[in-house]
């Protein structure tokens, strides 16, 4: 019966201590989107369910391999696309494509604090894999119930209900190419029978590694400059450092022998008065992936008491390391004069350049013997909930307190420099910006390493909420249900930079943080809504929901939806929804202050640069082809974002052990928060952004373009076709076969950038959505032993093509194929092992410039490849 299903109709807790269903027997537990306890199976929610067992059978090993499994999900951005953006390296999801700020993360129903450093998702790495039950993905907007971010769905990861003994997992991942190997080891240990005892306390302690991979440990990785695909992601502030002098020749003493390659080319003058300067490969300097660390520590109690109480209170504390490194710190606008013994043709030994008569300098060196810039961003989450649950005059009553708090630290462990330090070395002939340093200046560039705490960010949610069900009356198929329900939630955020530090490193701005005044705001929020579903008839429920929130700094809203279920057979069953949804600004996205950053992307100033050709007096080593100084921050005006989505689908069983689904939806967002102008817009329109460019008094350099720009946006609207497929074969003489496939096919993703521009089409497109995206395992099972082969796939699309016209190209499809074997022969021991990317796949090639690794994309590819993975558990 299509009622047995759980991969269409799962339970979700919305409590911690919500019974589990089994699937035998028939017991009230709250589903998915609801608040209303009813009988397993008589939900028509559109929800995908990944059980624990399924993770250890295809190999899974972390959150975001668990969720790149469900085609619905659009995106994981994993910690390697914060490298080089001081995104604390954090992991997202991003349901539909709308971004992980419109997908919301729960774990037993409740919430977690977003990461701090923008507030705008949940980090994945505070998640406790070892501790899990399943994950259960609602592929609908959910507003109606858990208010704010559920506009493109709900992710909802469920431990395990109890535990009883102890069970030990040990696992290694070991990667066919340098780099990327994983460790993860873990303990599971509890005691008392909830059933028997009327208790259970267990606990689980998880500890799980992963080593750097370099961006020279891959081929498509290892340098900027590949010229067959119009790429040159270098930089004209190199080491060896280029010059301009005062009498405005550009040029490097080491470009006549070559620079210092590979790191760092030469490039042929374009006149007169440009000897030939170097470039920095600084794609060469990146990792692909960052060093990361977690160590996860969950406890969970559970307690009986009367008839139908039940008391519950579990603690989750997380710490989650990841170590990001990029090129050395740009150091521009140091001087030098014609005394200095590093001048070049100076007794220092640099050769001379021609042209040169004494003329001051002005220099751009990167350190390159100072090292990467290494930052250790060190997120600790911990998350404490008190639930209660019994019944009481004919009501079934939940009660619950949360305490949930995210704190990241950012830390400069190396290659950062005190700048204060820089030109005064120059000056006394310590420091040689074009060579390498002697004793002397060796020892005194590591002196002048930038070591310590940059900032520190913290997230907090304290909350209470009650929730009380029942029956009603009776009706034709089944007993009318009421649910109604209260929140109230307070939300801080702060914000604290180590200015002592920080501003250390003010002349190259290369921490972004320079100028950024601390911040430490808060809000309250309150919400009460209500639920009622209605059995017409035996083969028709029709469920309505509402609820209102009240945000002290946004306004209220009010979100109502309507959901039907249609089951004319039992083979059949027809589902549809509606409802409308929003999401609040994030407090960083309020009163973030305006600070110093940079743009992304190299542009030419279009005062000072244009056409790519400095005027005379510029210095064409900053303001060409060159990252351009920026100012951002938040606004306070901004409202929330609403949204409106519809679905409707089909479940049909038209053979015995085959389900089959197919549902469409659509998402309409309105008043969208983000950007109202991309950095490329403002460079290309000069005349029309003038005032956003502030120059120095003289005219000669740019301070800064003001990049601010988050605005209540246009609309973007996404819809697609969700499909599923589920079917276990006949026995045979070999055992059993099952087959599991899940694809999105995404029809329409439309992007209007400002509310008076023209919408457009973003599908199949870079930073749009994905056209298609499917999972497909094949499972057999025979005895102790069982193997699963299994493939995800992502259709291509057409790539940033920040490139000449000729280079324009697609990205090709991408196809990775997993094979995992397991055997629980051993009494109480199972061992599994495997293969990751089972062909040894490289990632589709990509001219992306929008992140420092090249070659690739990594918001979307993993640059791991072939790895062979073990793991063993025991129970004692």
């Amino acid at each position: 019966m299509l009622q047995k299903k759980r991969i269409h109709l799962a339970v979700l807790l919305a409590c911690s201590g919500a019974a589990l269903a089994q699937e035998q027997a028939v017991q009230r537990v709250t589903v998915t989107g609801s608040s209303i306890k009813r009988i397993d199976g008589e939900s028509a929610l559109p929800v995908t369910v990944m059980k624990a067992e399924e993770f250890a059978s295809k190999g899974m090993t972390t959150v975001e391999e668990v969720l790149n499994s469900v085609a619905a999900n659009q995106q994981v951005t994993v910690s390697s696309t914060s490298i080089g953006f001081d995104g604390g390296g954090k992991s997202s999801a991003n349901l539909r494509g709308l971004g992980d700020d419109r997908t919301l993360v729960l774990l037993n129903g409740r919430r977690l604090a977003n990461h701090p450093f923008d507030g705008s998702s949940v980090d994945l790495y505070a998640i406790p894999f070892a501790a899990l039950d399943r994950v259960e993905v609602l592929r609908d907007g959910a507003s109606h119930l858990y208010g704010t971010d559920a506009v493109a769905g709900v992710i909802n990861f469920i431990t395990k209900r109890s535990f009883h003994g102890v069970s030990v997992t040990a696992e290694a991942i070991v990667p066919q190419q340098t780099g990327g190997r994983e460790k993860r080891a873990n303990v599971l240990g509890g005691f008392g029978d909830l059933e028997k005892d009327g208790y259970n306390v267990f606990g689980v302690l998880d500890f799980h590694d992963q080593s750097r991979v370099r961006s020279i440990d891959r081929p498509y990785s290892s340098t900027g400059i590949q010229p067959d695909h119009g790429i040159n992601k270098t930089s004209g502030t190199t080491f060896p450092a280029n010059f301009f002098s005062a009498n405005g020749i550009t040029g490097n003493p080491r470009f006549a022998t070559g620079c210092f390659a590979p790191d760092t080319v030469p490039q042929a003058g374009n006149g007169v008065k440009d000897k030939g300067t170097c470039r920095q490969d600084y794609a060469r300097l990146v990792d692909d992936i960052p060093d990361t660390k977690q160590v996860t520590a969950y406890v969970k109690g559970a307690l009986r008491f009367g008839e139908y109480g039940l008391a519950t209170l579990d603690y989750l504390h997380s710490e989650s390391t990841n170590i990001s490194r990029i090129a050395p710190p740009p150091l521009t606008g140091l001087k030098m004069r014609a005394s200095n013994k590093w001048y070049p043709g100076g007794a220092g030994g640099n050769p001379a350049v021609s042209g040169l008569t004494g003329e001051d300098l002005t220099v751009n060196w990167r350190p390159l013997e100072a090292g990467q810039r290494t930052s250790e961003n060190l997120g600790v989450s911990d998350r404490m909930v008190f639930n209660v649950e019994g019944s009481a005059f004919g009501w079934d009553l939940v009660g619950g307190a949360s305490y949930a708090q995210t704190k990241v630290t950012q830390d400069f462990i190396g290659g950062y420099v005190k700048d204060a330090l820089i030109q005064p070395g120059i000056d006394a002939g310590t420091l040689n910006p074009f060579g390498v340093q002697d004793a002397q200046g060796a020892a005194y560039l590591k002196d002048a390493l930038l070591i310590g705490n940059a900032l520190t960010a913290r997230a907090r949610n304290v909350g209470v909420d009650v929730r009380a069900s029942r029956e009603l009356m009776a009706l034709p198929g089944g007993a009318l249900a009421l649910a109604v329900g209260a929140e109230h939630r307070t939300e801080h955020s702060s914000y604290t930079v180590n200015h002592p530090v920080v501003d250390q490193a003010s002349i190259y701005r290369a921490t972004g943080l320079f100028g950024v005044k601390d911040k430490d705001t808060s809000r309250k929020l309150s919400a009460v809504y209500a639920e009622l579903a209605a059995p017409l008839h035996k083969t028709l429920e029709v469920t309505l929901a509402a609820r209102s929130d009240k945000y002290s700094d946004a306004g209220s809203t009010f979100n109502p939806k309507i959901g039907i279920r249609f089951q004319p057979a039992k083979q059949v069953m027809f589902r549809a929804s509606a409802s409308t949804g929003f999401r609040a600004p994030t407090l960083y996205e309020l009163h973030s202050p305006l600070f110093d950053t940079n743009t992304v992307g190299a542009y030419d100033d279009p005062l000072l640069c244009p056409n790519g050709v400095a005027k005379a007096g510029v210095n064409p080593l900053t303001a060409c082809h060159s990252v351009q100084p920026g100012k951002s921050g938040g606004n306070p005006g901004l409202q929330p974002e609403k949204s409106r989505s519809y679905s409707y689908g089909v479940v049909i069983e038209p053979v015995k052990d085959l389900t089959a689904s197919v549902d469409y939806w659509h998402i309409k967002v309105t008043d969208g928060i983000g950007s109202a102008l991309t950095e490329a817009e403002m460079f290309s329109e000069f005349d029309k952004y003038r005032d956003r460019f502030h120059y120095n008094a003289n005219g000669t350099a740019l301070d800064y373009v003001n990049l601010s720009s988050l605005a209540n946006l246009g609309i973007r609207k996404s819809s697609g076709i969700d499909l599923t497929l589920q079917y276990r074969f006949p026995h045979t003489p070999v055992g059993w076969f099952d087959t599991w496939f899940n694809g999105t096919y995404v029809t329409s993703n439309v992007w209007q950038t400002t509310p008076d521009s023209e919408p457009f089409e973003s599908i199949g497109v870079y930073n749009g959505a994905t056209r298609w995206k499917h999972n497909f395992s094949l499972r057999w099972m025979n005895g102790p032993l069982s193997a699963t082969l299994s493939q995800r796939y992502t259709s291509g699309y057409t790539d940033q093509n920040a490139v000449a016209a000729q280079y324009v190209r697609d990205v090709s499809p991408n196809s990775v194929w997993a094979l995992s074997a397991a055997y629980t022969g051993f009494k109480n021991t199972t061992i599994t092992a495997g293969v990751k990317n089972l062909l040894n796949t490289n990632p589709p090639f990509s001219n992306q410039n929008a992140n420092p690794q090249t070659g690739y994309d990594p918001r979307l590819s993993d640059p791991i490849g072939r790895a062979y993975y073990v793991r063993l558990t025991h129970k004692f």
